[in-house]
């Protein structure tokens, strides 16, 4: 299997394990990550203080063409990230260009506001239900969701066995 380049968009306030179980498991598996916040150098704390992450890259300095998907973390961080339209943008260009997209929980929040998801399947954090359904998603209440071979969507920290395996095959046939 060839190694991916997994692009990571994630500020302060994320779900602490939405984060490390996955990106532990990408890079267990061989996958390089490049966390992507406002400035480089700065380090991203999750909202249960048990992560702090430090950022490989500005937003302003990477492209969506240099990585082969992109993954978004859960917790207020997609909220945040959605205020801003450089993250809007980069995650409008995965989508568009059919590379794979892991989202949990609030993670889709950012995939809303790129007008992405219209038509397709996928699952999220249930207060973003009303959301995701009223974005054009044929939304399914289940741990994890996958829609043809690019997005992969689950709802919570309970579904991560789940959203990391079908990650993991998302990209080892992408």
């Amino acid at each position: 299997m060839m190694s991916k380049k997994v692009a990571v968009v994630l500020t302060d306030m994320f779900e602490d394990v939405e984060y490390t179980d996955p990106a532990d498991a990408l890079k267990d598996a061989g996958h390089e990550l490049t966390v992507i916040e406002k400035k480089k150098g700065d380090t991203v704390t999750g909202k249960n203080g048990e992560a702090e992450i430090p950022v490989d890259a500005p937003i302003d300095e990477v492209k969506p063409e240099d990585f082969d998907a992109l993954m978004i973390p859960g917790g207020f961080s997609p909220d945040i990230l959605r205020a801003d339209e450089r993250f809007v943008q980069f995650s409008k260009a995965f989508m568009d260009a059919k590379k794979p997209v892991l989202a949990i929980c609030h993670g889709p929040q950012l995939l809303i506001t790129a007008k992405t998801l219209d038509g397709r399947k996928a699952t999220g954090y249930k207060s973003i239900q009303v959301d995701l359904v009223n974005a054009g998603v044929d939304f399914i209440d289940e741990e994890v969701v996958v829609c043809g071979d690019q997005l992969v969507t689950s709802r919570e920290p309970d579904d991560i066995p789940a959203f990391n395996r079908e990650a993991l095959n998302i990209l080892e046939n992408a």
